[in-house]
Formats: structure tokens, sequence, C-alpha cells
């Protein structure tokens, strides 16, 4: 058996929920922001992710967002639904359910409740079952900083092997990992990273594309270092990627999602508040995400 055919070369943001002033999800906004992305020239959309607050939804919730934003995408975008759930039978349905809804990948990543038990075997069988069961292709999602479990080259060597898992999302950030997995799996295997600090380097050892949280706020700055690497303008590419390295630490690392979404407020797209436990900026916070989002993008 084949790989299944879909090509994941690009930038795909991983798309942020609004909520309205009481919480609930806002899917007038998402759309909205989905129908703004649509001019920028990104590759696709992951569509609750991390970035989305998957970990704070509702299956409902869910359901009826992968549904708006179906909808609301135009052109041959790729559409990627985050399905990972802690129990593999849950993460099955739901992948299930998100192929019926049309999308083109499931991001499955590591289940890390119970992050003793959770060995290379128990990970293997995991990604094995949920493959087996998809009738859609899926893409590895290695995020240690969130779960606190890495997925080990010689892991994603194994897993490659199967006829549908087609990638990975490597968002740990460690260029050395990106080249030791592209070393050991087969060509066809796709390698996205998470991690828009280190986009061009993962780019030159052989990444065909990137997840960026920050493409949500600058995607045109993103697509745009993408392309540059792509074509081989090296010197532009460099340039682009020290533009791009302090607004990804801060609208990431340091602020989290709460900054992501305010800079987005910033740029015209509706951010809006986190949902709790999540807390809001304080001021002195949104000063410096505007100033810092000022110099992004000054010489748009």
């Amino acid at each position: 058996m084949t790989k299944p055919k879909f090509v994941l070369a690009g930038i795909f943001p991983p798309l942020t929920t609004p909520f309205a002033a009481d919480m609930s999800v806002d899917l007038a906004a998402l759309s909205s922001n989905v129908q703004k992305y649509n001019r920028v020239g990104l590759a696709g959309y992951v569509v609750v992710g991390s970035t989305g607050e998957s970990v704070y939804l509702r299956e409902d919730e869910k359901i009826r967002i992968w549904g708006t934003v179906r909808q609301a995408t135009e052109g041959e975008k790729v559409l990627i639904a985050g399905t990972g759930c802690e129990a593999t039978a849950e993460t099955i349905a739901l992948t299930r359910r998100a192929a019926e809804l049309g999308y083109h990948v499931a991001l499955v990543r590591t289940p890390a409740y119970f992050k003793p038990q959770m060995s290379d075997a128990a990970l293997e069988r995991h990604f094995l079952l949920v493959a087996d069961a998809s009738p859609i292709p899926v893409l590895i999602y290695s995020v240690p900083q969130f779960t606190g479990l890495p997925v080990s080259a010689a892991l994603v060597a194994r897993l490659a092997q199967h006829s549908n898992i087609i990638g990975i999302k490597e968002s740990s950030g460690n260029v050395q990992l990106v080249a030791d997995i592209i070393g050991r799996v087969p060509a066809s295997f796709q390698v996205l990273v998470g991690s828009a600090t280190t986009l061009y380097p993962s780019m030159a050892l052989g990444a065909c594309g990137a997840v960026l949280a920050v493409a949500c706020a600058l995607p045109e700055l993103c697509v745009e270092l993408y392309q540059a690497a792509r074509s081989g303008e090296h010197e532009r590419a460099r340039e682009l990627q020290r533009r791009l390295h302090v607004p990804t630490v801060a609208l990431t690392s340091r602020f989290g999602i709460a900054g992501l979404k305010y800079a987005m407020d910033q740029r015209g797209y509706a951010g809006g508040p986190p949902r709790p436990p999540l807390l809001p900026l304080d001021q002195e916070a949104r000063a410096e995400i505007t100033r810092i989002v000022g110099a992004a993008t000054s010489s748009e």
C-alpha cells in the first residue's frame, strides 16, 4: 500500500479559538479569521490543536469548530484536524468524525496523563491503532513542552513504515532531532516543525514546512520566510528568521496563547481572551506586545 498523497509543504497556522464574552465559542469570529487567512498564501490550517486550546474544548465544540473552518476555507488548502486525546478509542472516534467533516489529515498528539507508563511501546501501539482505524492519514504530534514526552527518532522511524502515517509535527525546537528523524525516515515521510525560531535551519535539513503559532498573528512574515528558504534565497531567509525571532519567543513561550491572541487583535484578527484557567494579559504585557508586533510589521 502506498502512502496517501497529501503534500504538507508550506505554512500552517494552528488556528486559535475565539471566545465570546460568556466564554462560548465565537464561530462567526472564527469564520472571519479564516476568510482573512485565505488571502495570505498559507498552505492550510490546523484546527483544534494546542494553540486552539483543544484541551479546554468539549467534543461538541470541536465538531462545530471543524465544520465552521471547513465551510470558510477556500482554495486547495489542506485541512488538518487535531484529534488526539488521552484514550486511544476516543482519538479514533474523533478522527473518524473529522474525516466525515471533510478533513484531510489527523494530527495526533502523544497521550501523556499517565506519563511514567507512556513508554515507546505504549506510544507505538497507540499511533498504530489510530492509523489502522483512521480513514484519513495521520500526522504524529510531538510537543514535549506541553506533554513532557518527546517522541524519539527511533520511534518515528518505526511508525513511518505504516502506510497511513505520513509525517510528524516536531515541536521541540531541537534541530538535531529534526535532522536525526529526517535521516531515518523514507523520503516520502513529511517532517513539519512547530518552532518558528528553527524554521530556516530545519528546512535546510529537509523539513517540508511548519505549523507555527506565530503565523496566526504574522502569517505574511512566516510565508515569506518559508518561500525564501524554499527558493534558496539564503540571505533573505536568514534576515527573515532573525526578524521573526523576537515575536515568536514573546507570543509563544513568554506570553503564551493570551499573548498570541492579543497580537492577533493588533493585526485585525479576532483574538480575544483565552479560556480559563489561562489568565488574560496585564497592561504591561499588552504594551510590550503592541511594541513587538509594531516592530515586526514596520516594513510591511
